[in-house]
């Protein structure tokens, strides 16, 4: 009854993004729900997800590689893939921090 109300309720929004697929493994019962919320908003609302694994790798991911195929198939059916190359910003903007603070320490040598 719960779950029921809990994808009632998230195949209200007109858009939901779910970030970084694939950070953490799901477990068996966590790709089950999965697969309920993303069939849930098939062809009726919009939903962006986000991954740095690529959709070869989503059956190591949710552990089940059938279960993978079947949550692809809808998610790929009405979609765009954007596939984003390149160093993360977050990375860059580190490393950049860090040559700042080499140089830094350089000059007042």
């Amino acid at each position: 009854m719960r779950l029921n109300y809990r994808l009632s309720t998230y195949s209200k929004f007109y858009l939901m993004i779910v970030d970084e697929i694939g950070y953490l493994p799901l477990t068996r019962e966590d790709s089950n729900l999965f697969f309920q919320f993303v069939s849930s908003r098939y062809e009726n609302r919009s939903t962006i997800f986000t991954s740095n694994k690529s959709f070869s790798e989503w059956g190591e991911v949710m552990g089940d590689q059938v279960m993978a195929s079947a949550v692809l198939d809808r998610i790929l059916h009405h979609c765009t893939v954007v596939n984003i190359r390149g160093e993360s910003y977050r990375l860059k903007d580190r490393k950049k921090n860090s040559l700042q603070t080499f140089r830094e320490v350089k000059k007042d040598e």
